[in-house]
């Protein structure tokens, strides 16, 4: 008998003489793991994955708020109303990576941005400014509030895309403030909010009926597009502060973007039966994409008409703003098409069901 298990059976002699219950240190889970950290990146959610505690069912029956591998406990309270509990509803294969990654890239929009490089602008360019910083503050509301409905619905077997969720909130919440602050920096304010942003885009995303559905409305066809945005933002950037926000932002966002490319993929793998159904909502968001509100870039609206004016460098270059807004509108149509195609859903840019007006934009 090894020493701490001579220690464990004292322990249960003592407890005997006084009547005391001890049984919960014989129920528990898988024993004697031992995770080894990794030498550069440390001891990561990946690196736990080992034995029973790696496995994740395909359905779970757990009401509890016990963590995937601990021991039940008969008789436990119902804490959570758990309406995602299959796998395949909100899985990916690399959650536990994404949320790593994100804990590691973390920054502030009070002192990791040069604020003290914004000089004063044209006030039409000011203007437009802060009609895009206004848009961006309502849309990136809107992606830090849609996730935490999911968080609360998802069992606790699936923790990893939830915990990666709960860091979507903070990037996001984040990106509205920065933006926020963006208009408030050099003598401006906040602009005409879009017309349909909440009726829209929540509209759609947040009564989405299931976790995929939801994904498909904001990570693929909403973040995509504004993600394009983002890496585009050095041609429309007026100093280094407006640089350093478009480049963090973009790298947050990147994140979003990849959990619902590879959720799309691991539900096109293992429930083909789901991708009509997926396909449906594509054609919802490529619409938004084309003429949406919450596409900066798509046609008719303020903030496509802001980024003109900062593209061509003030209102009276709006032409050859326009221009290059349509270069934008070309990268996000082939981004999206690529990222669609990553998922497993590119036959709908072979059998003639991807949005027409979005097929164009792509060969522009």
């Amino acid at each position: 008998m090894s020493t701490q298990q001579q220690s464990l059976e004292a322990v249960k002699d003592y407890a005997d003489g006084y009547d005391l219950k001890l049984d919960w240190l014989d129920t528990r889970g898988e024993w004697g793991i031992k995770a080894t950290p990794d030498a550069r990146k440390g001891l990561t959610l990946e690196d736990i994955q080992t034995g029973s505690y790696g496995e994740v069912p395909d359905h779970t029956d757990n009401m509890t708020g016990r963590l995937r591998g601990a021991a039940q406990r008969e008789g436990a309270y119902r804490t959570g109303g758990y309406t995602v509990r299959t796998k395949s509803d909100i899985w990916l294969t690399n959650a536990a990576m994404l949320y790593e990654e994100a804990l590691q890239r973390q920054w502030s929009s009070a002192t990791d941005i040069p604020w003290d490089t914004i000089k004063p602008l044209p006030d039409d360019v000011e203007r437009a400014q802060c009609q895009l910083a206004t848009f961006l503050t309502e849309v990136e509301f809107v992606a830090a509030d849609v996730p935490g409905k999911w968080v609360a619905a998802t069992s606790p077997d699936y923790f990893e895309p939830r915990m990666f969720l709960i860091t979507q909130i903070m990037d996001e919440s984040r990106h509205l403030d920065v933006f926020r602050k963006r208009a408030f920096a050099n003598g401006g304010g906040l602009m005409q909010r879009p017309d349909v942003t909440t009726s829209g885009v929540v509209g759609s995303i947040d009564l989405s009926k299931d976790f995929t559905e939801m994904s498909s409305r904001l990570h693929i066809s909403g973040e995509g597009a504004v993600l394009t945005i983002f890496r585009m933002g050095e041609l429309m950037a007026y100093n280094e502060a407006e640089k350093y926000m478009y480049r963090l932002c973009g790298q947050d966002e990147s994140r979003h973007v990849a959990f619902g490319v590879m959720h799309m993929r691991y539900l096109a793998e293992t429930e083909p039966e789901r991708k009509a159904e997926v396909h449906a909502y594509l054609d919802e968001g490529e619409r938004a994409l084309v003429a949406g509100n919450q596409n900066p870039a798509a046609r008719d609206t303020a903030q496509s008409e802001a980024l003109a004016v900062l593209l061509g460098g003030g209102q009276k270059h709006y032409d050859e703003g326009y221009k290059k807004l349509l270069a934008i509108r070309k990268r996000q149509s082939r981004e999206y098409i690529q990222r669609i195609k990553s998922a497993g859903f590119g036959e709908r840019f072979e059998n003639g069901r991807a949005n027409p007006e979005l097929m164009e934009y792509a060969k522009a």
